[in-house]
């Protein structure tokens, strides 16, 4: 037994030697004919939304690097796509044109020396204006929550094409390279109406008025969305004689200056409202719930902070 154990032990380290041995053949690899590609890292995403309410001074902007094997001068051209979607309720996802468009060119000398790396860098922007024109629209067609989607193609030296549609997903989303080639440029409609507001309510289910202050809080999760501190504007204290709002989850949503209520009191009924007029110094809304509870409610803004064109 001892001699087997033996001669076993003799086996397995003349295994380590040879396969240690093999380790050390260097492999036969041609990697002086490796072709090298290009790519062009994200360094600052400028500004990448257009203000629905300030189309005219909207800009799609990033600062980008030329990545490739001569530190970015292999770059000849990069052109800078776009096409415009919208998402249709109940029917999907509508482009206009059904492929992207060239809206403008950044030529080699666009690519300049800079003091943070060794490579070729350009920053630039396009006008939301001119996007629009690109893709055959007007300022007027255009809605909160469209998206533009600007493509970006590298063209180099050697007649090579690198975009969206080549590009490995190490090289578009991992940090290090940052090269997606496609950006998402949605337009967004600001909303900025948190705060307290005095009001006057000047019609109630009960007949009676009150008038008071309310508070508006972001729903940070949503953009938009405010809760209130009281869905009933105060009718509940006048009309069942002081009982209290409570814990009611009651919302207004402002999508572009289009208001809505929703959400439910404490005890389940849910609520919704209309807008009468508005006018810089005055949002006058109707207010109902499905108990059929309701109120015309007029709510004064704040000073230096008008009200915005609602609907």
């Amino acid at each position: 037994m001892k001699m087997l154990k033996y001669s076993f032990g003799l086996f397995a380290m003349a295994l380590v030697f040879l396969s240690s041995c093999r380790d050390t053949v260097t492999p036969n690899v041609p990697y002086t004919d490796f072709d090298n590609g290009a790519y062009l890292r994200t360094i600052a995403r400028t500004s990448t939304t257009f203000n629905f309410f300030n189309l005219a001074n909207s800009r799609f902007a990033l600062t980008l690097e030329a990545v490739d094997n001569e530190d970015g001068a292999t770059v000849e051209t990069v052109e800078i796509r776009v096409r415009h979607r919208r998402l249709i309720p109940g029917v999907g996802l509508e482009f206009t044109p059904a492929n992207d468009v060239l809206v403008t060119t950044l030529q080699a000398s666009d690519f300049q020396p800079n003091p943070d790396s060794r490579f070729l860098r350009t920053s630039f922007e396009v006008s939301a204006s001119a996007a629009i024109s690109a893709v055959g629209l007007t300022p007027a067609d255009i809605e909160g929550g469209d998206v533009f989607e600007f493509r970006l193609v590298l063209n180099d030296k050697f007649g090579r094409r690198f975009s969206s549609d080549n590009v490995t997903t190490n090289v578009a989303g991992a940090p290090f390279y940052a090269s997606p080639f496609q950006y998402p440029v949605s337009v967004i409609c600001p909303s900025d109406l948190e705060g307290t507001y005095e009001f006057d309510q000047v019609d109630t289910f009960c007949g009676r008025t009150v008038s008071g202050s309310i508070t508006w809080t972001a729903v940070a999760s949503t953009p938009g969305a405010y809760t209130l501190s009281d869905g009933t504007f105060g009718a509940w204290s006048v009309c069942y004689t002081g009982t209290p709002w409570g814990n009611g989850n009651v919302r207004i949503n402002d999508a572009c200056n289009v208001l809505s209520m929703s959400g439910t009191d404490r005890f389940g009924d849910s609520y919704s409202m209309t807008v009468i007029s508005s006018t810089p110094e005055l949002l006058t809304i109707e207010w109902e719930n499905t108990y059929g509870e309701f109120g015309t409610v007029e709510i004064k803004s704040n000073a230096g902070k008008p009200w915005p064109s609602f609907r």
